[in-house]
């Protein structure tokens, strides 16, 4: 079978942050609880043991949901055991990951060291850093497959998977300017809401880190749905 036991090898502060939101999904909007539900089907049509199932999160940015949603999904694919699980981030309008996105990650143990390389800037004009973001240490071949190289970029660009992935997107005006998603062999709509509207107000950490946990707890609560039924049917 083609899982096994990874959130050993998390980081003790993001294992410690999954126990919290894996006690309180009873807090999931039943929107979001219905989002969930098209994800974990999606991801158990779509499993074969051993190969990679990857899922590529969308937004218009690239630099704040569609950041915190793959890295909480791969967070979620290491704690509940499922190595094939791989999640992506891209956008339709790349402007930078935000410095806010990357200090809520933080604050939950996620390790992200920049590399001192700049992908292709925007259309915003910004300095577009490339980043490795580490959630645990679990090395194979001589690799970490607890990290990734992350910067803000289209969701076509070539560090993507170019085809039959799961496409989610994370809000609504990808959801409107994507009717449809090249190369993807499912498309589900997932909204939260922008933590960008509370930028430099005294709400800002605070709806950083809601947005964060709202995520956070759909996506392991789809993939603790996944490892379960995957589990139960010996695959």
């Amino acid at each position: 079978m083609g899982i096994q036991t990874g959130r050993d090898f998390l980081f003790p502060k993001v294992r410690s942050h999954c126990d919290l939101l894996s006690s309180h999904f009873n807090l999931i909007s039943p929107g979001h609880l219905k989002d969930g539900e098209r994800l974990f089907e999606a991801i158990v049509s779509q499993f074969v043991p051993d190969n990679e199932l990857a899922i590529i999160v969308i937004c218009t940015g690239n630099s704040r949901r569609s950041m915190l949603a793959s890295t909480m999904g791969n967070i979620a694919a290491a704690y509940h055991g499922i190595h094939e699980l791989r999640f992506y981030s891209g956008g339709t309008t790349p402007s930078a990951f935000n410095p806010r996105t990357i200090r809520t990650l933080q604050e939950i143990g996620v390790v992200i060291e920049p590399t001192n390389e700049n992908a292709p800037m925007g259309s915003s004009g910004e300095s577009n850093p490339i980043y490795i973001v580490s959630w645990g240490n679990l090395p194979r071949m001589g690799v970490n497959s607890m990290a990734s190289r992350e910067f803000s970029k289209i969701y076509s660009d070539p560090h993507n998977p170019n085809k039959s992935f799961i496409a989610l997107l994370v809000c609504d005006e990808a959801d409107a300017s994507c009717p449809s998603v090249r190369g993807a062999s499912q498309r589900i709509p997932m909204p939260f809401k922008d933590p960008k509207a509370f930028d430099d107000s005294s709400l800002e950490n605070f709806k950083y880190a809601q947005c964060r946990d709202e995520i956070g707890q759909v996506m392991l609560w789809a993939v603790f749905k996944a490892r379960e039924y995957l589990a139960s049917n010996k695959c």
